[in-house]
């Protein structure tokens, strides 16, 4: 058993050195591939063509500098840069009133509920009569009574115009005989005393009309006032009827109920409320805007509404439809009414009153091109970007460039073209365009090294451009260079 496990241990040895022979050639390998993976690493950029290497000195760097200029370019968008203002509100109806008790009285009858929907003069709570249908009944009764006093007048003047004819008529005769008796005394006919009799018939008779047609004035007088508490009686009866009128309670407005405050069998007095009434056909919502915002919204700016209450539902398209002249002296916010439709949407059926409301109002300039800051060159200083990093107030005049075709077909090659354009607005990273630059059109971001006007230059694959192609891969400038 020694012996042949020796000889195993032998024959293991004779093989060892062709183990160690065959292994050798791959180890030697590996030490050469250690070595070369630096050496690549290193040389990494001399397997590049000489122009497209990064700025270094050399060959390279000669090459890149008198080939075209490599630049990226992006095209003019539309937009602002003046951001979104979003603020918070709570729904309330476009109209919205209290119904309330016009009359003291116990509520008999109430015909909707909460959530139904309302008509204009539709019937909605009944209050207790009785006492104002007593009321109306009297005034009724004193109008008659009144009524009689003036038929009564009227047969008293009659009477008194008979009785001044009577008076008239008795004048006449007694001024006739008065008259003949005098005649006949001076012919000494008859007594004279005779004549004096009758002509103090005359003066009785005289007294008498006077009297009578005093009566027909008096009379006339007493109708003239009778007719007078008519017309007042009249209006008494017609207040007690319309406070009847006040029993039955009707809405105002076509819309829903918004609140019921009492139950039937609940006694109300004068001004006390039964229900909220409101016309949710379109919404309001009132929000609180800083006066530094104030200048951006106009009436009859879009704003759009989201609510809380439905996430999934997207945004509600509305418009400004009132600014409050009166800011807040403390807090020096601004009320601004916006006004949202509810009748005819999705939403119809379930935006009521009282919801958290999220306004966002969008600039009034949405057609002005926007391209960043650093695409710009200013003709004249800014101020210095502060420490937040923000582009400081610009001037009103820049130069970008921009990218033409210059050429024949055959011969056709893409140049720089320095623009003057007009800028408005800005904030940290972009620039509003007034004029100079059409939506669209392309122009220069970043240049592997400065640029001039004219200069011939090859599109980088991260250009935007309105062909489909580009020339080749971007180079990033070296430090301290750019577009000028």
């Amino acid at each position: 058993m020694t012996d042949t496990i020796h000889t195993r241990t032998q024959s293991t040895e004779k093989r060892s050195p062709k183990q160690q022979s065959t292994k050798r050639p791959f180890k030697t390998s590996a030490i050469q591939l250690g070595l070369l993976i630096p050496l690549l690493a290193t040389a990494g950029c001399s397997l590049l063509p000489a122009s497209e290497a990064q700025p270094g000195g050399g060959r390279g760097q000669s090459a890149r500098e008198e080939g075209p200029v490599v630049v990226k370019t992006m095209l003019a968008e539309t937009g602002s840069v003046a951001g979104l203002l979003t603020y918070t509100g709570t729904t309330r109806p476009v109209q919205q009133v209290a119904l309330r008790a016009q009359v003291d009285g116990e509520v008999t009858s109430l015909l909707v509920d909460v959530g139904d929907a309302i008509a204009q003069g539709m019937l909605l709570a009944q209050l207790d009569g009785d006492l104002q249908t007593t009321t109306v009944n009297q005034a009724q009764a004193e109008l008659s009574a009144r009524r009689a006093e003036t038929a009564q007048a009227a047969v008293s003047i009659s009477e008194a115009r008979a009785a001044v004819v009577q008076a008239e008529a008795t004048l006449a005769q007694a001024q006739i005989d008065a008259e003949r008796l005098r005649q006949l005394a001076n012919q000494g006919a008859i007594a004279l005393q005779s004549a004096e009799a009758a002509e103090l018939a005359v003066t009785n008779a005289r007294q008498t009309l006077r009297s009578a047609q005093a009566r027909v004035a008096a009379q006339s007088q007493a109708a003239a006032s009778a007719a007078d508490r008519i017309d007042a009686q009249q209006a008494i009866v017609t207040q007690t009827q319309k406070q009847l009128s006040y029993a039955d309670l009707r809405s105002p407005l076509t819309g829903v109920v918004l609140s019921k405050q009492v139950d039937i069998g609940s006694f109300v007095e004068s001004g006390a409320t039964l229900l909220e009434l409101g016309d949710i056909s379109s919404l309001e919502v009132t929000v609180q805007v800083s006066e530094l915002d104030i200048s951006q919204l106009s009436l009859g700016q879009s704003a759009r509404v989201t609510l809380d209450a439905f996430p999934g539902e997207g945004s509600i398209l509305g418009q400004i439809t009132q600014i409050a002249p009166l800011a807040d002296q403390v807090s020096r916010l601004v009320p601004v009414q916006v006004t949202i439709p509810n009748s005819g949407s999705s939403n119809s059926s379930k935006i009521g009153s009282g919801l958290l409301a999220r306004v966002q109002f969008t600039s009034a300039q949405q057609n002005l091109v926007v391209v960043p800051a650093s695409a710009l060159t200013l003709e004249r200083a800014s101020e210095a970007p502060s420490d937040s990093g923000a582009v400081g107030e610009v001037s009103e005049d820049a130069t970008l460039f921009v990218i033409e075709k210059q050429g024949e077909e055959q011969d056709e090659q893409t140049v720089a073209i320095a623009r003057l354009v007009k800028i408005g607005n800005r904030d940290q990273d972009r620039v509003e365009i007034i004029s100079g630059l059409d939506p669209r059109e392309a122009f220069i971001t970043q240049s592997d090294r400065p640029l001039t006007s004219g200069q011939a230059v090859r599109l980088s694959i991260l250009s935007e451009s309105n062909e489909s192609s580009t020339d080749e891969p971007m180079v990033e400038p070296a430090k301290g260079e750019g577009r000028s």
